[in-house]
């Protein structure tokens, strides 16, 4: 078995420069150019906050501010 050696010889590489470098255009194009290119994803489109837990959270705060405010009242008389 012969052994191969991993990295390629750069004299026998094409699209390389003469001090290694790769000219423009031999590259793939970055991440943030590929978002166009990917389908449009429709199986879970994000919604907002449900009218009901938001109610629900808004109630909770409201009765301990409630809460607070009677102990406030409490410690003052």
């Amino acid at each position: 078995m012969t052994h191969m050696n991993p990295d390629p010889d750069p004299d026998r590489t094409p699209g390389l420069d003469a001090g290694g470098g790769v000219p423009p255009g031999e590259t793939p194009p970055a991440e943030s150019s590929m978002s166009g290119a990917l389908p449009r994803e429709t199986h879970n489109p994000p919604t907002g906050w449900a009218k009901a837990p938001l109610a629900i959270i808004l109630l909770i705060v409201v009765l301990v501010a409630a809460l607070f405010g009677a102990m406030a009242l409490m410690i003052v008389l």
